[in-house]
């Protein structure tokens, strides 16, 4: 993604950089982003010990000066010149080792984003972008949620903040939110329901105004079933369940519509009519974003008292350090995280073209 910023902007803080799993590819696609966006932006800390980037760099063979800060004001005049790192506080051991991915890191991985989550909602940072957790290690480690989204709404929680997040993914122009998520589809159907389609809808329009601008966001609603149930002979989920949220959303004044077969929403000509495409399962979110952009798609966080995004995807274990990451997801979920923040703060966007 290109950026022509516009010079009047206000200033926003920089992005904090949560640590991720230290044994795979986001100590690699850190520094790799940094020497792409050291220039242009936008300017992000990465919150953790410098001692694994620098160890990484090294086996990359990648010059990337690295400055230890003290605070998040610092950074943005560093990063110019090297990748700022905040280390926390009391902050635990980590293990490094490229590959591997061990339950001793739990406590560090955990902390970074805690850090990261605070300086956000401190108004330190503009927003949290983390690197990929492993989440077998951290529930070999006693980790007790379903993974990075319900953590982080959890500590907005017991911050005093309301939070229902809900997973948006973002490849070119199509943006796309599963209903539900990392379950079996056959169990879909029993855990769709009304109420939780009309709950997303009316973050999605919330967080499609503040975040990016969008005065009245269209919703395109998928169906369930193939051709969107056919008229009740295949499947009536449609009828029973999702066409009385749409008109629910309908009548608090969202332009949600459907539902419409998913084999026809994400052409090209079908995307122009919509600003977000809800859909039922997680491949039927996922598997349209991966195709259009699988290197570049960014997972992001709505319905959080802050900006999150993430590369959308893991930890690829079995790249770490071997100089074949790609750091095109992270840099996409960087720049949108800075233009999010500068929308909430109510700034003009700058331009992008793909």
């Amino acid at each position: 993604m290109l950026r022509r910023m516009n010079h009047n902007t206000p200033h926003i803080p920089p992005l904090a950089l949560s640590m991720g799993e230290p044994g795979g590819i986001g100590l690699d696609i850190a520094l790799l982003a940094w020497r792409k966006l050291r220039r242009s932006g936008p300017a992000f800390c990465f919150i953790g010990p410098e001692e694994i980037l620098r160890r990484r760099a090294q086996a990359l063979g990648l010059d990337v000066p690295l400055r230890r800060i003290s605070g998040m004001a610092e950074a943005t005049t560093v990063f110019t010149e090297a990748l700022p790192v905040l280390l926390p506080a009391g902050f635990p051991a980590v293990s490094d080792t490229p590959g591997q991915a061990v339950a001793e890191n739990a406590a560090a991985v955990l902390a970074s984003i805690d850090a990261a989550v605070e300086l956000v909602l401190a108004g330190q940072a503009a927003g949290l972008v983390t690197l990929p957790i492993q989440k077998e290690s951290l529930y070999q480690a006693g980790f007790a949620f379903e993974g990075h989204t319900d953590y982080l709404a959890d500590l907005a929680r017991r911050a005093g903040h309301q939070a229902t997040p809900v997973m948006m993914l973002i490849a070119q122009d199509l943006r796309a939110v599963p209903v539900t998520v990392h379950i079996a589809i056959e169990d879909v159907p029993a855990r769709l329901s009304t109420d939780s389609i009309i709950r997303q809808g009316e973050i999605i329009a919330h967080d499609l105004r503040r975040y990016f601008r969008l005065p009245n966001p269209r919703i395109a609603v998928a169906g369930l079933n193939p051709h969107a149930g056919e008229g009740g002979k295949m499947g009536t989920e449609e009828q029973t369940i999702i066409r009385p949220a749409i008109a629910t959303l309908r009548e608090r004044g969202i332009d949600a519509f459907g539902p419409l077969p998913a084999d026809t929403m994400f052409h090209a000509e079908a995307r122009a009519r919509y600003d977000a495409a809800l859909c039922m399962y997680h491949d039927q979110a996922l598997i349209p974003v991966k195709t259009l952009d699988f290197h570049g798609g960014v997972n992001t966080t709505l319905g959080l008292p802050f900006v999150r995004t993430s590369p959308d995807h893991g930890t690829a274990l079995d790249l770490a350090a071997s100089g074949q990451a790609r750091p095109d997801s992270l840099i996409a979920a960087l720049d949108l995280a800075a233009r999010m923040a500068q929308a909430a703060h109510g700034a003009e966007l700058p331009e992008t073209a793909s």
